[in-house]
């Protein structure tokens, strides 16, 4: 009869210890919902695009050895006065298919504001040579967005971190 009593603890204690799913990446979805904006084609915005290369994992030692990493993508407004507008942001992998779509509609960042995306170590989905596209807008002679990426990786004592900057492409 102890038996019986033992088997329903230990599954409990085993599923206790279970890790829960981890997103792959994250960005606030409350935050971009809030951030929302009808853009009108009549305005007069000065539209482009930018590119911006992450990686989610990098070579070590040799092209068999790999270290995953993980990535902050921040999307900047360098403008002291006014906003500018994010159309779209995609992510892509290293053979270039598309992953995910972080922006689908228009959103504004405030002046000196900053907005991030974080794809999570665990996510090895871009691999060595994935990237970012991001469609934008501003006003006329305003600053354009800044783009960086940071990735690092920790392990025991050891610690990598580097650093890219979107460039614009058209």
């Amino acid at each position: 009869m102890k038996h019986l009593y033992i088997i329903p603890i230990l599954a409990l204690l085993l599923g206790s210890c279970m890790e829960e799913p981890e997103n792959k990446s994250t960005i606030d979805p409350i935050n971009l919902a809030n951030r929302k904006i009808l853009l009108n084609v009549t305005d007069s915005l000065n539209n482009g695009t930018s590119y911006l290369s992450v990686y989610s994992k990098i070579y070590s030692l040799s092209e068999h050895k790999t270290h995953d990493l993980t990535s902050t993508v921040s999307l900047r407004n360098t403008d002291l006065k006014d906003s500018v507008f994010i159309k779209k942001a995609t992510y892509y992998n290293t053979q270039g298919k598309l992953i995910r779509t972080y922006i689908t509609e228009p959103i504004f960042l405030k002046p000196m504001e900053t907005i991030e995306i974080v794809i999570n170590e665990r996510d090895e989905d871009g691999g060595t040579g994935a990237n970012f596209i991001f469609e934008w807008a501003t006003k006329e002679n305003n600053h354009e967005p800044l783009f960086e990426g940071v990735m690092i990786s920790t392990s025991g004592q050891q610690g990598l971190s580097f650093t890219t900057q979107g460039v614009k492409t058209n």
